[in-house]
C-alpha cells in the first residue's frame, strides 16, 4: 500500500516562524495553496505567497482573543474527511468542505512559559487548544494527510519535497503521525505536571 498523495493545500498555523520560510519557498513553487491565520498568514504574505484566510473559509473572525480560530466544520472536515469514502466526499462537497492535505503547526510554548517564572493565567493563555487538535486530526487520518506537529519536523518534509515534490507515501504519513502523537503526548504530559503541582 505505497500510496502516494500529493499535497494541494496547506493548512499553517504556527507559533515559530523561524525556519519555515525554506519550506513555504518550496511548497510553493511545487503549486501548494496555502491557508492561515493571523500571524502566520501575515508572516507567508511578508514571503510574497498568496495565502487564503481560515476567516474566509469558516464565515468566523478569530474570536474570543484569538482562542477560537481554526476549530471549525470547514477546517477540520478538510483534515479528516476520508478520501476514498464517496459519503464523506459528498458531504464534503454539500457543505463545501475543500481538502486539506497538509497541516503544519508549531505549538504555544506551554513549557517555556512556565519555566519563565509566568503568573497563571499567562500559563493558562498558553495551552494550545486549536494546535493540538489540528495535529490529532492531522494524524488520525494520515491515510490522506501529512501532518508536521512541531518546527522539529520542518526539514524532514523539505528533504522529501525536494526529493520527490509535494508528494508523500503511505510510510511517510505514518511517520508524521507518529511524531504527531509523541508531541501531543508530551505536551499535555506537561501540562498535567504543571496542575499536578
Amino acid at each position: 500500500m505505497a500510496e502516494t498523495k500529493k499535497i494541494k493545500t496547506a493548512l499553517v498555523s504556527v507559533f515559530h516562524k523561524d525556519g519555515l520560510d525554506e519550506l513555504l519557498a518550496k511548497l510553493h513553487e511545487e503549486g501548494v495553496k496555502f491557508l492561515s491565520t493571523g500571524g502566520t498568514r501575515s508572516f507567508i504574505e511578508s514571503l510574497g505567497f498568496p495565502c487564503d484566510a481560515v476567516e474566509d473559509l469558516t464565515t468566523y473572525p478569530s474570536i474570543l482573543g484569538g482562542r477560537v480560530k481554526t476549530l471549525h466544520p470547514k477546517v477540520f472536515g478538510g483534515i479528516l474527511g476520508r478520501r476514498e469514502l464517496a459519503e464523506d466526499q459528498a458531504e464534503m462537497a454539500k457543505y463545501e468542505i475543500p481538502e486539506i492535505d497538509l497541516v503544519i503547526v508549531d505549538l504555544y510554548p506551554f513549557e517555556d512559559t512556565v519555566a519563565s517564572g509566568a503568573d497563571e493565567p499567562a500559563i493558562i493563555e498558553k495551552i494550545d487548544i486549536g494546535g493540538i487538535s489540528l495535529i490529532r486530526a492531522g494524524a488520525k487520518n494520515f491515510k490522506d494527510v501529512v501532518i508536521v506537529p512541531s518546527k522539529a519536523e520542518y526539514q524532514p518534509l523539505l528533504d522529501i519535497v525536494k526529493e520527490q515534490g509535494a508528494a508523500t507515501t503511505i510510510d511517510q504519513r505514518r511517520w508524521f503521525a507518529m511524531r504527531a502523537f509523541g508531541v501531543s503526548s508530551h505536551y499535555d504530559t506537561a501540562i498535567h505536571a504543571y496542575f499536578e503541582k
